[in-house]
């Protein structure tokens, strides 16, 4: 190496190269273990460009048929090296590529694959150029030596400590054959990465997925059995047995067992890029497999989908749902995930996304490589945030496909794990929302176990049925006796039984679905034809129940209620609390007061919540119809009062509404417990005895003095 140094060229960097450098170092890379990615990266692309040539040419692979990339650390003098069987570089390319950003920068190569006038056989002609990924050898090493051969030129090597460097044809000729040698010097502070172990994980990190095998200089312990040199005499005396015969001393061979290391070279990128293949061509197990290895689940998914897209940009992926969710999906929600990796040719550019995939879809895993991504100079942050969108967009209508093919086992197991993401969906993806609609699924009247689409429903309805009918509750048994759906079901009417938290949220983000609205059984607006006969019915009913209407709203309810109304809903419960179409459903109300982020004040909920409700009332039913009898004849007392705000309390409670006056309204049903037994509401709760002073004393005495045979019965 004396002899090289001293007939060895020196050249200074331009100084662009200077600046860049330094500009790496300091802070252009966000992480040191990315030089390795590069050097893989760069070899990568030089064995591209050899096989590329062969295909015309197969006497270029005359030297060694071998591609490859092969890494050796060698821990004693703090060296790695990096090595591959591509094209090479004659002197001129090492001078003109490692020296001079003009040709080796990222700039100038983005720039010509971006332009339209570059034919894809001058795109094919830039692989193999060292890109400005090589200067990040910087981030670890001191000096960097490379060693090159190109078929067309003698073997040289190029040596820089980033201030200048020097070229000379080597002495020790074609030891490569062809290819290039990486050599760095290591920095005290990067001596890790020459642990093998670490060498093997940034590998399977980064470029798990190159095209060529990439081989690690490891050290493997193996028990064997050697002989035992110094052996025990054997007894030489002849032994003679029952039968008068002589026999000799078997001799046998004695071993020990022995711990001995080996050297080789273990290929550490065993892992395929499946999604370069047609799908056709991958079996089911492979992506089994292939989803088990980058995800670490031990457990198939539950589905995959495998496809290549085109346009804009052209990407290949591959992407799984996993049979279980992450029991904290909620608590990181809309956080970044590392779910799915980006590569550009294979090569990993990084999994810290906050927008590839919507926060809804934050738990679908897989990969995404695209070979026409724009980078920029560190490859750690996308250049072009525009492509990135075009991705995001085909990734999401393929995975909600994917969601829409499942098998109707498989679709069960996915909406039990997954339902909530697809209903925050609807609200958070308008543009989405109708393909996302369609994958909804909820109980009904119709079925007891069995949940239902909104197709399902749609195709079901009643002839000149209008709207979608739904309730919201705390669970099925609370939605099925809800006084809301009585008449809807006693007219064979199906109804939707919302009983998850953000049910009622995702309806009402959909203003209807297949042309039909949605209708809230539990607010104003609810229309059942019955035809003409019945509208005349209920006109004729509003009408003689209007002085109870009247006097509801203006007397027995004044201030609690917004209006009194005959219903059209109930059977069998005597009224009624109803929202207004703005206001706040009881369901709603009782989730919105239970959340534990809500603000002391919020003038928007405030709004909701003071909203007056509609009191309906059932004409039919004995209590209302004694209560108009009693306003007619004028004997509205204090008792006809009281019945009704103890019917507005119960139809509170019963409409899923609190009630405000909860102390009031236990005072009101005691009156009527102590009617019942016929208790005087007069009469007062028996006072307690007092107890005189001295008998205080007394019992406190006695009580002390029992305490004390307690404390002595325990001890013995």
């Amino acid at each position: 190496m004396k002899e090289l140094r001293i007939r060895a060229e020196k050249h200074s960097f331009q100084a662009e190269v200077n600046r860049m450098m330094k500009l790496i170092i300091n802070s252009l890379y966000k992480n040191k273990e990315i030089f390795l990615r590069e050097l893989i990266s760069n070899a990568s692309d030089a064995l591209d460009k050899i096989r590329l040539l062969s295909l015309t040419d197969p006497s270029v692979l005359s030297a060694t048929d071998e591609l490859s990339v092969r890494i050796k650390a060698d821990p004693e003098n703090h060296i790695l090296h990096v090595t591959d069987t591509g094209i090479g570089m004659t002197k001129t390319d090492l001078i003109n590529n490692l020296g001079t950003i003009a040709r080796s920068g990222t700039s100038e190569f983005l720039s010509k694959l971006l332009d339209s006038s570059t034919s894809l056989e001058q795109q094919q002609d830039m692989i193999g150029q060292f890109g400005v990924g090589f200067y990040s050898s910087y981030l670890v090493a001191d000096r960097v030596v490379v060693t090159s051969k190109h078929n067309d030129d003698d073997q040289y090597v190029w040596e820089s400590d980033s201030s200048s460097f020097t070229v000379a044809k080597d002495p020790r000729g074609a030891t490569l054959k062809r290819g290039t040698q990486v050599t760095l010097h290591l920095k005290e502070e990067a001596y890790d990465f020459l642990e093998a172990d670490t060498l093997k994980n940034l590998v399977e990190k980064y470029s798990q997925f190159i095209n060529f095998n990439i081989y690690l200089w490891q050290s493997k312990t193996e028990t064997v059995d050697e002989p035992i040199e110094e052996l025990e005499k054997v007894n030489d005396e002849k032994t003679e047995d029952a039968d008068g015969k002589v026999e000799e001393d078997k001799i046998e061979p004695k071993t020990k067992k022995v711990e001995k290391t080996t050297w080789d070279w273990e290929k550490i990128n065993n892992v395929k890029p499946i999604w370069m293949r047609r799908n056709d061509d991958v079996e089911a197990e492979e992506y089994m497999e292939f989803y088990k290895s980058i995800t670490k689940d031990h457990e198939n998914p539950l589905a995959y989908v495998h496809f290549t897209a085109e346009g804009e940009v052209t990407f290949k992926s591959i992407l799984y749902v996993p049979r279980h969710s992450p029991f904290d999906m909620f608590q990181n929600y809309g956080k970044g995930t590392d779910n799915i990796k980006l590569y550009v040719r294979r090569v990993f550019i990084t999994d810290d996304f906050h927008d590839i995939m919507p926060k809804y879809l934050s738990f679908i895993r897989g990969i995404v490589d695209s070979d026409d991504l724009p980078l920029n100079v560190s490859r750690e942050t996308l250049q072009q945030h525009k492509l990135l969108k075009v991705i995001k967009k085909k990734l999401v209508r393929k995975v909600l496909d994917m969601f829409k093919k499942m098998e109707p086992g498989n679709f069960e197991d996915f909406w039990k794990e997954y339902s909530t993401n697809i209903k925050l969906g609807i609200m958070e993806d308008p543009t989405n929302r109708t393909r996302l609609a369609k994958l909804l699924r909820f109980y009904s009247s119709n079925g007891k176990d069995k949940m239902i689409s909104l197709a399902e429903y749609v195709s079901r309805m009643k002839d000149k049925q209008e709207m979608i009918f739904y309730v919201a509750g705390n669970s099925r048994e609370e939605v099925e006796s809800s006084p809301f759906v009585e008449r809807l079901l006693k007219k064979g009417y199906e109804v939707l039984y919302l009983v998850e938290a953000v049910d009622e949220y995702t309806i009402q983000s959909m203003p209807e679905f297949d042309g039909k609205k949605f209708q809230n059984a539990a607010k104003e607006g609810l229309k059942i034809d019955d035809g003409e006969r019945s509208k005349g019915m209920q006109e004729q009913l509003e009408k003689e129940f209007e002085p109870l209407t009247d006097w509801l709203k203006n007397v027995a309810l004044k201030n609690k209620i917004e209006k009194a109304l005959v219903s059209q809903r109930l059977v069998q419960s005597p009224c009624a609390l109803v929202a207004s179409s703005y206001g706040w459903s009881g369901n709603m109300e009782r989730i919105m007061k239970s959340q534990a982020h809500s603000k002391s004040y919020d003038p928007t909920q405030e709004f909701y919540a003071s909203q007056k409700k509609t009191f309906e009332i059932n004409p039919r039913h004995p209590v209302i119809k004694e209560l108009l009898r009693r306003v007619k004849s004028g004997e509205s007392s204090e008792k006809a009062t009281d019945t009704a705000v103890l019917l507005f309390e119960t139809a509170t409670l019963r409409s899923g509404f609190t009630l405000n006056d909860q102390i009031g309204f236990a005072e009101r049903v005691e009156q009527i417990l102590r009617r019942t037994i016929d208790v005087s509401l007069d009469e007062p709760v028996e006072e307690e005895p007092e107890i005189e002073e001295e008998d205080k004393d007394k019992e406190y005495v006695e009580g002390k003095d029992e305490t004390k045979d307690e404390a002595e019965h325990s001890e013995l």
